[in-house]
């Protein structure tokens, strides 16, 4: 493709998700600061529209971009557009106040789709590559305690555990003390190894209980839960009605299964990654494009909207909510 065809292509592009409207070489002459003719324009347009890059809804309509259009429209962006100061001000406040992991994620997705006016999608921190933080034993009654594993991503599992012996606080604490100095910071693919023996420390009940315990423990950090996943946002694809008349119930459904949520978040690493129509590998979504990325090195998040999307802030948004809401918990461990 040659220099002025790209201009063309991204002129194309930038007008069409700013209207809404199929674009003609009149609108673009006046516009796009080309400095070329409205007939040089309509001459390069005929080519691109050969090349499948775009193409006329309707006779007599301007063109709007294919599928194709935009992913190379994607490829070549030498520039991200720049945050707002009122985006980046948000973003960089946007976890003031977090109490927990269950908050930093529920502010982060409901952030991401407030700035991108996209549907937000955000993985929890994955357990599989989770280390431990501590682990807490919380006597309820001589044989009823509570177990809680908490990760250094602030990931917390607790599970209820019936002991076969009457248990003291004593007790209890030298084995909360034993545990945790075998397994904080460790991986939790490791816990079982660490905890291998320990057992063997005492007898009779207190052993009894011991095994209970660290069964329940080995059993909390290898058997990961299904991953989590949250989602913000699905109003907006109403503005993109005229981009998603046809499509949108399956759309809606689809992102109700959190399956298919971790679907859209598999495989990403700390690039950012775009996905256009008909390169999406869930069929009901192949009228959106997905833009993801990963953070901390633990989970993932995206958003997805129309084809009709602006990609350049898109890729700054997410971009930049990934490096901060990785950066806190990072920083918070």
């Amino acid at each position: 493709m040659q220099g002025r065809q790209l201009e063309i292509l991204k002129a194309i592009v930038d007008e069409y998700v700013a209207t809404e409207e199929p674009v003609g070489s009149k609108t673009l002459a006046a516009r796009a600061g080309l400095g070329v003719s409205p007939a040089t324009i309509r001459n390069e347009m005929a080519i691109l529209e050969d090349a499948g890059l775009i193409t006329q809804p309707h006779t007599s309509a301007g063109r709007i971009p294919t599928n194709k259009g935009y992913r190379v429209f994607v490829d070549q962006l030498a520039e991200i557009k720049p945050l707002s100061m009122a985006e980046r001000k948000a973003i960089e406040n946007f976890l003031d106040g977090a109490t927990d992991l269950d908050d930093v994620i529920s502010r982060t997705v409901r952030l991401l789709a407030q700035v991108t006016k996209q549907v937000a999608v955000v993985q929890y921190p994955s357990l599989i590559k989770a280390k431990v933080r501590h682990m807490e034993l919380v006597l309820l009654n001589p044989t009823r305690i509570v177990i809680i594993l908490i990760t250094d991503a602030g990931r917390v599992e607790q599970r209820m555990a019936e002991l076969p012996f009457d248990i003291t606080e004593g007790s209890l604490s030298d084995l909360h003390k034993s545990i945790n100095a075998a397994i904080t910071n460790q991986s939790l693919t490791n816990v079982a190894t660490k905890l291998d023996g320990l057992v063997n420390n005492y007898r009779a009940g207190d052993k009894s209980n011991a095994v209970v315990v660290i069964t329940t423990l080995i059993e909390m950090a290898v058997e990961h839960p299904e991953e989590k996943v949250v989602l913000a946002g699905a109003s907006n694809l109403a503005r993109a009605n005229q981009d998603l008349s046809s499509s949108m119930h399956p759309i809606l459904e689809a992102l109700e299964e959190q399956v298919v949520l971790l679907r859209l978040l598999s495989g990403t690493d700390s690039s950012v990654r775009v996905k256009i129509g008909d390169e999406q590998s869930e069929k009901s979504l192949r009228k959106t494009s997905l833009v993801t990325v990963g953070y901390a090195d633990i989970g993932a998040l995206g958003i997805l909207g129309p084809t009709r999307m602006d990609y350049a802030a898109s890729i700054t948004a997410v971009n930049a909510v990934a490096n901060y809401v990785g950066r806190f918990l990072t920083e918070n461990k």
